[in-house]
């Protein structure tokens, strides 16, 4: 039986991905899971981060999602691979959960010309050392540098990023990175809220600096991925539909996720 392709993510950042998905492969179903209740995932430890990803992926797979994107870097970061070595094969080993983390490494070596990275990134995310690691696997001789982020969501969320104030706080954070090793040349936003910000980072950022975003990435990836795995690919509804949920008020759900996402949207509200 087919189903939608599932999207997760701990709040709204998730819809920047699903985005660039519905762009990139306008004609399958998406089905997408906000876990709005319980954001953010950020400041979490591992085994609750863990346990919140595993619920709602049980949820997408019981909804018929064969296939489900953690569009979510903290949930990629501190879950993914628990889920994948010791759930799935119990759980649905003919199903498939995948992240934007791997997708994200794969290609940024290849943008930087000096060797010398930089993340942006929620606590969580630079805590658990998840993109130096997967970076190392691909290109060992990349420099990475990690910098935690705290404010940028809430400041994303509440619509402040764009303040004067919201402004000083990104600026900061910037520098510093930047500070810590002037030869950085490429700097990947791996939080999936950091888009929004894209525009202005890439406006203060030394010329010889590029600011890298993920949706773009992560929707390749999963076109080729899409194409490698037919026997996943042969399941994915392909009606050109697409469906929200979230864990919060579905009314306060479709407010903020303008935001993020260009549309109206109509959300059915769940518990996990």
């Amino acid at each position: 039986m087919s189903g939608p392709i599932g999207v997760f993510d701990s709040g709204y950042g998730g819809l920047t991905v699903l985005k660039e998905l519905e762009k990139t492969l306008p004609q399958y179903d998406y089905l997408y899971l906000g876990d709005n209740a319980r954001t953010p995932y950020g400041t979490r430890s591992f085994e609750v981060v863990y346990e919140f990803t595993l619920q709602a992926v049980t949820e997408l797979f019981n909804r018929g999602c064969h296939l489900v994107i953690l569009a979510c870097n903290t949930a990629s970061a501190k879950a993914l691979r628990n889920i994948q070595m010791n759930d799935l094969p119990q759980m649905a080993p003919e199903k498939r959960v995948l992240g934007v983390l791997r997708p994200s490494t794969e290609q940024l070596g290849h943008l930087s010309r000096t060797k010398h990275v930089g993340i942006l990134a929620t606590p969580g995310t630079v805590q658990s050392g998840s993109y130096t690691i997967e970076l190392h696997k691909f290109f060992p001789e990349l420099k990475v540098t990690e910098h935690a982020c705290p404010m940028w969501v809430p400041l994303i969320e509440n619509n402040r990023h764009d303040s004067f104030a919201g402004q000083l706080f990104l600026k900061e954070d910037l520098d510093s990175l930047l500070n810590e090793d002037p030869q950085i040349d490429t700097v990947a936003l791996a939080c999936t809220h950091y888009p929004l910000v894209k525009d202005y980072l890439t406006s203060i950022a030394p010329k010889n600096v590029q600011i890298i975003g993920q949706g773009e990435i992560v929707a390749n990836s999963l076109k080729e991925y899409l194409d490698r795995h037919p026997d996943i690919e042969n399941k994915c509804l392909k009606n050109g539909n697409i469906s929200f949920l979230t864990t919060e008020s579905a009314t306060i759900f479709e407010e903020k996720a303008s935001t993020f996402y260009d549309r109206e949207i109509k959300a059915e509200k769940i518990k996990l």
